[in-house]
């Protein structure tokens, strides 16, 4: 079930007058690489996850994201990669629900986000410019 892919860049000049606001279904596929970076309107929820940096519109989609892209069982790299957790061992079940408790509820998305706008001196972040 794949969505037709539009190119990221014809994205960001969407209206927000209520006409045109979902171009796309949840998303969660499309443009894989090229969504790094690029908000669109109501977009308000990051993916932490070791330099992935997607935005996403619900806390659910953040998690449902992060559970398959980074927590499916065979990409799961056996402890989590989120910014600032500790990197302890987990098994995958063990990780999935650390994963809704701990990073991916409303009040710790926007925190970690938070501390992203204020934290962007190199801690532990790549500089992929």
């Amino acid at each position: 079930l794949f969505l037709q892919s539009t190119p990221a860049t014809s994205i960001p000049t969407v209206q927000v007058q209520g006409q045109q606001m979902n171009l796309q279904p949840p998303s969660y596929t499309a443009a894989s690489q090229h969504a790094e970076q690029m908000k669109k309107p109501g977009q308000n929820f990051m993916c932490l996850w070791q330099s992935c940096k997607k935005w996403f519109q619900t806390p659910s989609q953040v998690f449902y994201h992060a559970a398959t892209e980074h927590g499916g069982k065979d990409v799961y790299p056996g402890q989590c990669l989120w910014e600032g957790c500790e990197p302890f061992q987990r098994q995958r079940f063990s990780f999935i629900t650390h994963l809704q408790d701990k990073h991916c509820s409303r009040d710790a998305l926007l925190a970690g986000l938070k501390q992203d706008e204020h934290g962007q001196v190199g801690n532990q972040k790549p500089s992929n410019k």
